[in-house]
């Protein structure tokens, strides 16, 4: 996604704070732990799961990882409705409360 909040984390690393309420180091790290966690995750999900699609089929997210932790941490931060962030986001006030509830 071009012009996305976490290209614009990516080239301003300063902006971190004032945007997320925390530095960038720290977003970095929170980054990582979250995708390992996802992954964990995903991996527990799927011992159990009932396919009726092939893995890797299916809809993608519209958001990657980073920008869905950075509209958590937005929603965190500023206390904005799920609508605003999904206008921020550029997804559905349904996808922004559910992406929310995942991290």
């Amino acid at each position: 996604m071009s012009n996305s909040t976490w290209d614009y984390i990516q080239k301003h690393p300063k902006q971190t704070k004032r945007l997320l309420g925390i530095n960038y180091e720290q977003l970095i790290k929170l980054i990582e732990q979250g995708k390992l966690i996802a992954k964990e995750k995903q991996q527990e999900n799927e011992k159990t799961k009932i396919r009726l699609i092939k893995a890797g089929g299916g809809n993608h997210p519209k958001l990657s990882e980073e920008e869905q932790i950075i509209l958590m941490l937005v929603y965190l931060r500023h206390n904005l409705s799920f609508q605003l962030l999904g206008l921020l986001f550029k997804v559905s006030e349904s996808t922004a409360h559910n992406l929310f509830n995942y991290w």
